[in-house]
């Protein structure tokens, strides 16, 4: 490096950077990317007195590479907050029907929208007094009523929901009793109670009025607002885990053009949706087609599919089977996925697959390793109860995985709950963490926000309890503590590899010369703070390609 080279913004303290678990004392910046990453003798020469901005954060805290969500569902999250309802995780069936139902109907007419719409709601709180399509008829006779569950995988409908849908006709007659990959609960009378489980959901929902529901001027302002929480919290990387939840664009074009404005300051990888009940071959065409989308900052690139539902919810696809004999909701044979996943990356297109039942993963598994490429990095979302032929399976063809951490600590109450709907021996700690580092599988860190209720969605947050087992937020013990993560590979989930499962690991996710200087100064040092302190950190700064966007 050239004596007359110098840089914009010099950092010194303890810089973590993700390389290696490399510990360096300063790093120099020049037009947005890392000049010098070293010790704190060697960067003197970059500075230029009165120009060049220095930021001492020596015994401040940690400096370290701006964290990455591998899966969630911010703009869903914020979409469904905009133009619906949400159901709080302890309001009651009878809230419900008697408060929040009645506000959203106020809410929809109000906004001048076609459909009365929200999400949240507890089936295990609700699963005693669920409410029916005649109860919500009650109350919005109408207009069609879609309410999601705070899982995403359920959903409660009204009559006038399910005719839109072609369900049910007026006067009640059954039209259609089933859902590929889904099941319309059916009540005493033989007609539907207005539940809806996984792909019935997705169905129903396809029919409501998706195209007015939430302006583009809305979703846009989202955007603005997701950015906001991101990167207060750290991220500079986010998986989006259902780009095309409304059956439409404009996820895509809202963040394309804020990005050719030069007001995005994050990278967003985004996904298109096949479910079980779609036209296989023309929605791949679509994930195709929405490529054009792509810009600096918005990857679109990855097919996602649901195998099954939740192992808690009674829907996962599972071996040995629940207590009351069946094996989950299943949307896709093995030869359909790896069907699937030939085609999809043939055409430059990766896999992102939800995978909650130990059967599910190995369906995946096989999927990939069968009818996959492994530069295309497939990934496995959420991974429960994993085989060791399938742990090998990954490790051996590149597959990634999207973890979350916040199953890993859980109650007394609840372990004892869940011994009642899920299989045996399935009860007792079932996500696993430090595997995936064992056998060299590259995983990295999620909050599926918002579906997680009760869970930390900041990194530091997550860091906790993958290292303790312990969510500070709710009383609960380690679920399964042979499975918890060392501070330095925590860092490393929420940092290089994410990046690397978004195929950005050659710019972003580690401190390194040559890279984007994405960045933050946090205030506590998180590799050597009490355990149980970890979660109180606070991010002071979040830099994206050198510049302070926090």
């Amino acid at each position: 490096m050239g004596n007359n080279i110098k840089a914009d913004l010099v950092v010194l303290g303890k810089i973590f950077t993700s390389e290696e678990n490399g510990i360096v004392e300063a790093l120099a910046i020049k037009d947005g990317k890392y000049i010098y990453v070293g010790d704190s003798k060697g960067v003197k020469e970059l500075i230029d007195e009165g120009k060049t901005k220095v930021i001492d954060h020596t015994d401040k805290g940690l400096v370290m590479p701006s964290c990455g969500n591998a899966h969630a569902h911010y703009l869903l999250g914020y979409a469904m907050l905009a133009v619906g309802a949400h159901i709080g995780p302890d309001d009651t069936p009878e809230k419900f029907l008697n408060d929040i139902l009645p506000a959203a109907v106020e809410k929809a007419k109000a906004n001048g929208t076609k459909t009365v719409f929200g999400f949240g709601w507890q089936y295990i709180k609700f699963l005693e007094n669920m409410p029916t399509r005649q109860q919500m008829d009650a109350v919005c006779p109408d207009m069609p009523v879609y309410f999601a569950d705070e899982e995403g995988h359920k959903g409660l409908a009204n009559t006038k929901c399910l005719v839109q849908a072609g369900i049910m006709s007026e006067d009640g007659t059954v039209l259609k009793s089933e859902v590929r990959g889904g099941e319309i609960v059916m009540g005493d009378d033989g007609t539907p109670t207005g539940l809806l489980k996984e792909q019935a959901g997705t169905y129903v929902r396809s029919f409501i009025d998706n195209d007015n529901l939430i302006p583009m001027d809305i979703v846009k302002s989202n955007m603005y607002a997701i950015q906001e929480q991101l990167l207060s919290e750290g991220y500079t990387m986010y998986m989006d885990g259902w780009s095309s939840y409304f059956n439409d664009e404009r996820f895509y074009k809202a963040a394309q053009e804020i990005d050719k404005a030069g007001e995005f300051h994050f990278v967003m990888g985004m996904s298109r949706e096949i479910e079980s009940w779609m036209d296989v071959d023309k929605t791949i065409d679509h994930a195709v087609e929405v490529r054009k989308y792509a810009s600096k900052h918005i990857i679109p690139r990855w097919v996602k599919l649901f195998i099954d539902g939740t192992v808690e919810g009674t829907t996962g696809f599972v071996d040995p089977l629940y207590p009351d004999g069946h094996q989950g909701l299943i949307n896709w044979s093995e030869e359909e996925v790896t069907d699937i996943t030939r085609k999809s990356n043939d055409l430059g297109l990766s896999m992102h697959i939800h995978t909650m039942g130990n059967m599910a993963v190995n369906r995946a598994v096989n999927a990939y390793a069968n009818g996959g490429k492994d530069e295309m990095r497939n990934t496995l979302v959420h991974v429960y109860r994993v085989e060791p032929a399938d742990y090998q399976q990954m490790a051996d063809h590149n597959m990634c995985v999207a973890a979350g951490t916040v199953w890993h600590s859980a109650s007394d109450e609840l372990v004892e709950a869940l011994k009642v709907t899920v299989p045996e021996g399935m009860a007792d700690g079932s996500y696993p963490l430090k595997s995936f580092f064992d056998y060299g599988i590259n995983m990295s860190s999620h909050t599926d926000f918002p579906a997680t209720s009760g869970g930390p969605d900041d990194p530091f947050g997550l860091m906790e309890i993958a290292v303790t087992g312990i969510n500070h937020a709710m009383p609960g013990k380690p679920w399964w503590p042979e499975e918890l993560l060392t501070r330095e590979q925590m860092l490393s989930a929420l940092t290089i590899n994410c990046a690397k499962q978004m195929f950005i690991e050659d710019e972003r996710g580690s401190i390194k010369e040559g890279k984007y200087a994405d960045f933050i100064l946090i205030d506590k040092d998180v590799l050597t703070c009490p355990a149980d302190k970890i979660h109180e950190t606070k991010v002071n700064a979040t830099y994206f390609e050198g510049a302070k966007v926090f």
